[in-house]
């Protein structure tokens, strides 16, 4: 019994042990946290706040890592982390000699995913991934492009294979080594609207889908609220209309092929007709029109359905009526 007693004596004398030392702990940490809340904020480091949302796993997309590695065969890689409103933070990625164009980009991501959330809506990533090659081949790579890249080419959206329904991974805008020079600051911007516009509206978009809907959407979203003037955003279109020749048709898809020689043109016309439809109806009725018309392939007779249904007009009426729309801003200040 006396060692029992001899043990039960032990086991209290350590557990009285234990809680001093518990509240000499508490006590001290508690006196190092109030001397620390009195030092001035210059000797206090910095510290970021960390809040659902914006942890380091989710402040950048999981494609970050695997295209570093990819481009570090090219050279340093640059990062450029860039909050992008409601928790979310984009990057532009790129190399020291790209310096110029990644300060242009990293400047206005911010500015161009909330101009492209106006017109789209909140649907989409709103934290992109921008890139920008330091040569035409790290341009191929990072666009997964199998031949020869067109020179005239500034930038490309591309994303993993997607099936509708399905979450869309592996979204990114890469800009080719030229786009800053050839572009300069302002083109920069409109060309990165134009990529972030395709990237909000891939999950309604069917390949095959008219082009002039597709590409003539993403040089409104561009342009959109900019003040660019119509000489400025479609010189050729503008110089035919002038001189008389206006569009008897919306462009083919064929135009929009860099080997048909109207490609330029075409976009030109494709933007025009799409800021017609904004301004005659109203900006949610060309994003309405969009998710109709950019739901697979449609011959004229389908896009004429679709333009009745939506805008309640005929096809030639809305021709028709681009065409006096074309007349008349071209040649304002003329």
């Amino acid at each position: 019994m006396s060692a029992l007693r001899q043990v039960r004596g032990w086991l209290s004398a350590k557990r009285r042990f234990q809680f001093v030392l518990t509240l000499v702990m508490v006590s001290a940490l508690t006196a190092a946290c109030g001397a620390l809340l009195m030092l001035p904020n210059s000797v206090l480091p910095t510290l970021r706040a960390v809040v659902p949302g914006q942890d380091a796993s989710q402040a950048t997309d999981p494609q970050v890592p695997l295209v570093k590695r990819s481009m570090d065969a090219y050279g340093k890689v640059v990062a450029e982390p860039v909050p992008t409103g409601s928790g979310r933070t984009g990057i532009v990625l790129g190399h020291p000699g790209q310096r110029a164009d990644l300060d242009v980009l990293a400047s206005e991501l911010a500015a161009s995913t909330a101009a492209v959330s106006a017109l789209w809506g909140q649907d989409w990533n709103r934290a992109p991934v921008v890139v920008v090659a330091s040569s035409p081949s790290e341009f191929a790579a990072l666009t997964r492009a199998t031949g020869d890249v067109p020179a005239e080419v500034a930038a490309s959206t591309v994303a993993d294979p997607y099936r509708p329904g399905t979450q869309l991974t592996g979204q990114r805008v890469v800009f080719g080594p030229d786009a800053g020079r050839r572009l300069g600051a302002d083109g920069l911007r409109s060309v990165l609207r134009h990529e972030l516009t395709h990237m909000a509206s891939r999950a309604v978009t069917v390949d095959g889908s008219p082009m002039w809907m597709l590409e003539g959407f993403a040089e409104y979203s561009a342009h959109r609220g900019m003040r660019h003037p119509i000489t400025q955003i479609a010189p050729t279109l503008t110089a035919r209309a002038r001189a008389g020749d206006l569009p008897d048709d919306l462009p083919a898809d064929a135009m929009f092929e860099p080997s048909s020689g109207k490609a330029s043109l075409a976009y030109e016309q494709g933007w025009s007709a799409c800021a017609f439809i904004a301004d005659r109806y109203g900006d949610q009725a060309l994003v309405d029109l969009y998710r109709q018309l950019a739901s697979g392939p449609k011959d004229r007779a389908a896009v004429a359905a679709v333009l009745r249904d939506s805008l309640g007009a005929t096809y030639t009426d809305l021709v028709g009526e681009w065409r006096a729309w074309l007349t008349s801003r071209t040649t304002e200040g003329a």
